[in-house]
């Protein structure tokens, strides 16, 4: 690490971003997977637990209405899409590692809180700040996680974590199954008890991420070389890991990004990428949240399933999402980003299709939903994750947190507010047409990103993220 003298500007040479993609698989990683993968499984677990007492809330003291309980569920995507954009400015201006404890804070107490909520308006706010500390960890943990693991590993990883959503979603739903179990515990105590999970599950993560790092390409981009350097040394001897001898070196002359960068890096310099980006987030967003936050719904609704037993028709859900990224996670890196990312969209697409025309004309039982479902969901996890991944890799370091927190938001405004609300009105209706027409809006959705994807998607695996998209401040 040297600096070449400059009373104004000094530049910075490094092979810090060299040596962390070249290293082995190892207990660092591992322990960044457990320490800031832990977001998704509190997302799963939220989401999961919010469908699964939905039947619950309305003849519990709170006499939420089916619109009510879908307008919670878009106030909680309403505050992650808030999170999102704060926590990203504010992990791209003070650190990854900051932001760690301050929306793992936030959540904790918000879902704490949802617990006391005593009308419908208390519950909608808990749910919004709830929310936005879950959005704030999507955008400082995912542009963590792209910065520390090596590149080669960079796609299966990225997909498997945020398919631990899943694992969160099964939690929630045995959860749920448990503390609403007919006798066990009055209604009105269970799901109360339900939201003391992800409060519980958390504290223990807090302690975890004391063992974590700054990000090194962070630092460099601050001019804090020599602090990035030691914290690869630390962790090259944690490996016992040797430095390559022919590792490429960048140069850097640091600087802080300003909202215009984000502007010109969005716009000018990578549109194709921003199209992208915007196409995919929307797509899932409406796809997921518009059918997974009113699924217990539509149990009860069409299929009477009582409001106690909906947790067991969500594990089979679960364990087909999470499976999914987990099995084709290793193709997003050895075939390539493009062509499993259009293929996960398109077939998503058509099979929920299908399962819109199934459920319309009455030829699935409880069982079969679910079924559907998970066949579904198996490639849809997958084409989900892929979109945190396609817009975490796609722009320059200094502004990446920014970045997807500003494609989330917009992703999930467009797509994935409006949804659950639709959907909760569809299913007030007490008809099959008008969901089975919102399941094929989905669809449409899906199969439209797909062929973007294709034609625009940039091709991504085994790449440094240097060389996908140029810092900023990277000096000649």
């Amino acid at each position: 690490m040297r600096a070449e003298p400059s009373a104004a500007d000094p530049i910075i040479e490094t092979d810090v971003p060299a040596r962390l993609d070249a290293l082995g698989w190892g207990r660092f990683h591992t322990l960044v997977i457990a320490a800031l993968g832990i977001t998704w499984i509190l997302d799963g677990l939220e989401v999961t637990l919010a469908g699964s007492i939905g039947a619950t809330l309305q003849t519990s003291s709170l006499h939420l209405s089916e619109s009510q309980i879908g307008l919670s569920a878009s106030c909680y995507l309403a505050g992650a899409v808030l999170g999102a954009l704060i926590f990203g400015w504010l992990a791209d201006r003070f650190g990854r590692k900051r932001l760690f404890y301050a929306t793992l804070g936030l959540y904790l107490a918000a879902t704490a809180a949802t617990a006391f909520s005593f009308d419908a308006a208390s519950f909608a706010f808990f749910r919004f700040l709830t929310g936005a500390g879950i959005g704030g960890e999507y955008t400082a943990i995912n542009s963590a996680i792209q910065e520390l693991i090596p590149a080669r590993y960079r796609g299966r990883t990225d997909l498997a974590v945020n398919g631990s959503f899943w694992l969160g979603a099964a939690g929630g739903a045995l959860g749920a199954l448990i503390l609403l179990q007919a006798g066990l515990l009055p209604p009105d105590l269970g799901w109360r008890l339900a939201f003391g999970i992800g409060a519980v599950l958390g504290l223990g993560i807090l302690f975890l991420r004391r063992y974590l790092p700054e990000s090194p390409r962070w630092l460099l981009t601050h001019g804090r070389a020599d602090e990035a350097d030691r914290v690869l040394l630390a962790i090259e001897r944690s490996m016992r890991a040797i430095p390559p001898p022919d590792r490429a070196r960048l140069r850097l002359r640091p600087h802080s990004a300003r909202l215009t960068d984000v502007a010109k890096s969005l716009v000018r310099d990578y549109p194709q990428r921003t199209t992208v980006g915007l196409a995919l987030m929307a797509a899932q967003a409406f796809f997921y949240n518009a059918i997974f936050f009113t699924y217990a719904l539509v149990l009860a609704r069409f299929f009477d399933v009582p409001a106690d037993r909906t947790g067991l028709y969500i594990l089979p859900f679960a364990a087909g999402n999470f499976l999914g990224p987990l099995v084709l996670g290793r193709a997003f890196d050895l075939i390539g980003r493009r062509v499993m990312i259009a293929s996960t969209y398109a077939i998503s697409g058509v099979l929920l299709a299908i399962t819109a025309l199934l459920f319309v004309n009455g030829m699935l039982t409880a069982a079969g939903q679910t079924i559907a479902w998970t066949v579904v969901f198996f490639f849809a996890s997958a084409a989900a994750s892929s979109a945190y991944l396609t817009v975490s890799e796609s722009f320059p370091l200094e502004i990446r947190a920014l970045a997807i927190a500003l494609f989330y938001a917009v992703g999930t405004g467009l797509g994935g507010i409006a949804g659950p609300w639709l959907f909760g009105t569809l299913i007030g209706t007490g008809a099959r047409e008008p969901i089975a027409i919102g399941y094929g809006v989905g669809a449409a959705l899906m199969i439209i990103a797909a062929v973007i994807e294709a034609k625009l998607g940039p091709d991504a695996e085994r790449k440094a993220l240097e060389d996908l998209a140029p810092p900023l401040s990277r000096a000649a």
